[in-house]
């Protein structure tokens, strides 16, 4: 897991510091440091399917579905608290077949639950996989960072920018139309 972006950092942050952030920075990397961890990736979701347009939100839950159905503990970053409710209610309806554990960020149960939705301005624990529907690129440390990209072409430009931070940082970067 890599802290990202690190292009905004004020200053490095050194305390997780991995074998991999080290050969980043130039500096030696001792022999007995355990090799470094797998590169960071970003996939990048465009939203083109009539049935995503019409309801964006039905993609975030296909995507919290399969990182539930991997066993992936995710973060889903919103852009508001209005939005984090939306989405906590989708996640009961969308598919009745399906039962995803998940809850708004905020109290005792956030440790174990499986899909935690996190509105701006509340702090949680870093996961693996990160769901971002920010305008800002995923925060924190993190192996995996799914972006979400509107259809709409004039709300697409926040996108190309996370792209080229991303990719500045050393992510492996993907592309999926849905």
């Amino acid at each position: 897991m890599r802290r990202v972006p690190p292009s905004t950092l004020v200053e490095p942050d050194r305390t997780h510091a991995t074998p991999q952030h080290l050969q980043v920075c130039s500096i030696p990397v001792p022999h007995w440091l355990p090799s470094p961890l797998p590169m960071p990736r970003a996939d990048f979701y465009l939203i083109d399917k009539p049935r995503f347009r019409a309801d964006p939100l039905l993609l975030v839950c296909e995507l919290a579905k399969r990182a539930y159905a991997s066993g992936q503990p995710t973060l889903v970053l919103a852009r508001s608290l209005e939005q984090a409710e939306e989405i906590d209610g989708k996640l009961w309806e969308f598919d009745e077949d399906a039962f995803i554990p998940h809850q708004i960020a905020g109290d005792e149960d956030d440790a174990i639950t499986p899909v935690l939705i996190v509105p701006p301005g509340v702090a949680t624990p870093d996961r693996p996989l990160i769901i971002n529907l920010r305008d800002d690129c995923a925060p924190g440390l993190f192996e995996r960072v799914l972006e979400v990209v509107p259809a709409e072409e004039s709300q697409r430009l926040g996108s190309r920018e996370r792209w080229k931070t991303y990719k500045h940082a050393g992510f492996e970067l993907k592309k999926f139309d849905m």
